[in-house]
């Protein structure tokens, strides 16, 4: 062996990954020829934008394309391509490293689900290890476009890999896949195969806009196979829906089709087309911080980059796809793109059609809708908080658990349909879990009155609650907020001789509790729970405080206000032993705060301290 040779290893999860390859646990292995390609085809792309950027780079572009080079006596397929190319540590860093920090995660998810793995490892960026479900071995040789020296990495799929130094490499990239032998019951097909590789080029490749050569068989000069037709640029009624469902995997490497595909064009002033795709499955990294964005930018159907930020918002990151403009310059930057009013133009009509696309499956197509939401609905009521022009656009298309259903979520147009007379709010209770918030005391009064409750559970309800004011008229209530007065038919005479009666025992409790809240008042939420902790309209949530400090922000302590049921049981008893002055009445106005928080589900300040106090407790009535 070469002295310049190195042997590395992979990462555990990465041998993993390359075990459960090996063993084929995807039963349509032709797809690996796709990936490779688009990996190609992606290369292409790159050393063609790269080098009208920097016409210092020392970089061939005359003759761009994908060969496909067969050897049926030695059972090899080389895809090779004249692109960027990679250094030597983008090998080791792109390749020995699989997936990065989504590899562990896609391991998880691979076991979590049996039999639907087919429908995961496009998510996970681990394309190129397709080869090891076809071949023993796996040869990679490439050149970066601007170097002199090229790299040769080498694999057999097991614990090691080798790269060592190549000096003539032509610039790109070149794998060989040494193939296993062919075997039609394990879905092996002879892909050293002329016939059968066309097949598959035109099959999941076919609109690569590269030209794919494969020498026609007794030799000559090779013919392009792909027919080079970008789908966008071709009208709606020539593309079938297996084109798109191809073209989808294309630019989003997923394995699965799109749950729906959606075509804009624009003409006049500034002519642009796109073609985008809303996914099945939410990917991995959709709420990792160096998640990428799906959009492709093209000008005049040349590649401009990739994760286009520009177009498309934060909160719609999962859609995927490709707008092409016309008139923009092909040397176009980020920072252009930032300040330029025709892309912003563009961005609020792409967004428009994505919401309004949404919204028709709502109509139209429940079932795509119910998947789409419980996917992506996390992600899209982000935008509640960053697009306030689209707020009453994504409000229409937004679904929430509520007490009205226990299994099928409600849309705020459904919610005020049901809305009983008399009812002038449309209500909601925040919190960590379905469970805990409908044992929550906070509803027993809205409950008893016939008022629907949403239930909202995902941690970016704590934040957009507080930003959108009200739904076509409709104010947005938090039932464990603020003063609530349910109660039709009051008698004023009888409501001033109970807070006459309670007053004394009121303000010894907000004096007796002043380190814990701001004030102890009577309620008119409660039924039959004895208390519970409330809000003022704006204060924070427990859990919105929670998760500001798990960010790392210092918050001062938000005091809230305990309320008591002046029905209950225990609180008149507590009216009767404070108006007595019974002794240890400090420990049970304790008790009755620590019960309070543990009724919402809160955290108790000193659960030690209130277990002692609640066992003496029960020592004594014993």
């Amino acid at each position: 062996m070469s002295a310049n040779v190195e042997t590395l290893e992979f990462q555990s999860e990465a041998r993993q990954l390359l075990q459960l390859m090996i063993h084929s646990i995807y039963s349509n292995k032709d797809t690996f020829l796709r990936e490779l390609v688009s990996n190609a085809s992606d290369a292409l792309d790159k050393v063609r934008l790269e080098a009208f950027r920097d016409k210092e780079l020392q970089a061939d572009t005359d003759d761009l394309h994908i060969a496909l080079e067969l050897d049926p006596a030695a059972r090899t397929l080389t895809v090779r391509d004249n692109g960027i190319g990679m250094s030597r540590d983008e090998v080791v860093s792109l390749i020995g490293t699989i997936a990065k920090s989504g590899t562990a995660e896609f391991l998880r998810k691979l076991k979590e689900n049996q039999g639907g793995q087919d429908q995961l490892i496009g998510q996970f960026g681990v394309g190129f290890y397709a080869s090891f479900m076809v071949a023993d071995k796996v040869t990679l040789v490439t050149r970066r476009a601007g170097q002199d020296e090229g790299t040769r990495w080498e694999s057999t799929g097991e614990g090691t890999y080798t790269v060592e130094p190549v000096a003539d490499a032509p610039q790109g990239t070149a794998v060989t896949l040494h193939l296993k032998p062919e075997d039609t019951e394990e879905h092996l097909h002879d892909y050293a195969s002329r016939a059968k590789v066309v097949e598959i080029v035109r099959r999941y490749s076919d609109f690569i806009t590269w030209p794919i050569r494969v020498e026609p068989e007794g030799g000559g000069e090779p013919e392009v196979v792909n027919s080079r037709k970008a789908l966008w640029a071709r009208s709606q009624s020539e593309v079938t829906e297996e084109e798109y469902t191809e073209f989808y995997k294309h630019v989003s490497h997923d394995w699965t089709g799109p749950l729906e595909t959606i075509r804009l064009a624009a003409e006049g002033v500034f002519e642009y087309q796109a073609l985008l795709f809303l996914p099945q499955r939410a990917p991995f990294d959709l709420f990792m911080r160096d998640r990428k964005r799906g959009v492709q930018l093209y000008v005049k159907r040349v590649f401009i980059m990739d994760d286009c930020e520009e177009l498309m918002p934060e909160y719609l990151r999962f859609v995927k796809g490709v707008v092409d403009a016309q008139d923009l310059s092909l040397n176009v930057s980020r920072e252009i793109l930032q300040q330029d009013r025709q892309i912003q133009l563009m961005r609020r009509r792409l967004v428009r059609k994505v919401l309004s696309t949404v919204k028709s499956l709502m109509t139209d197509k429940p079932d795509s809708y119910a998947t789409f939401w419980s996917e992506f609905g996390r992600a899209v009521k982000e935008g509640l908080l960053d697009d306030v022009d689209n707020r009453d656009a994504i409000l229409d298309i937004a679904s929430f658990a509520s007490t009205h259903d226990q299994e099928k979520p409600t849309t705020l147009a459904d919610y005020l349909a049901r809305m009983p007379e008399g009812q002038e709010h449309v209500y909601y209770l925040t919190g960590e879990s379905r469970s805990a918030l409908e044992n929550s005391p906070h509803l027993e009064a809205f409950l008893a009155k016939g008022y629907e409750v949403l239930l909202l559970t995902d941690a970016i309800d704590e934040m957009w609650v507080g930003s959108v004011p009200e739904y076509k008229g409709k104010k947005l209530q938090s039932v464990a907020k603020g003063q609530v007065d349910l109660d039709d038919d009051k008698d004023e005479n009888a409501a001033k001789e109970r807070a006459e009666e309670f007053a004394g025992l009121l303000g010894w409790l907000t004096e007796q509790l002043g380190d814990a809240v701001k004030e102890v008042r009577l309620s008119s939420r409660l039924t039959t729970s004895p208390a519970c902790v409330v809000g003022d309209d704006f204060d924070l949530t427990p859990t919105l405080e929670k998760m500001y400090r798990a960010m790392g922000q210092e918050m001062p302590q938000v005091k809230r206000v305990l309320e008591l049921n002046p029905t209950h049981p225990l609180v008149t008893a507590l009216r009767t032993a404070h108006a007595e002055d019974r002794p240890d009445l400090a420990d049970t106005a304790e008790l009755v705060y620590g019960m309070a928080l543990l009724a919402e589900g809160g955290d108790l300040p000193d659960p030690t301290r209130f277990v002692r106090l609640l066992a003496t407790k029960l020592e004594k009535a014993l």
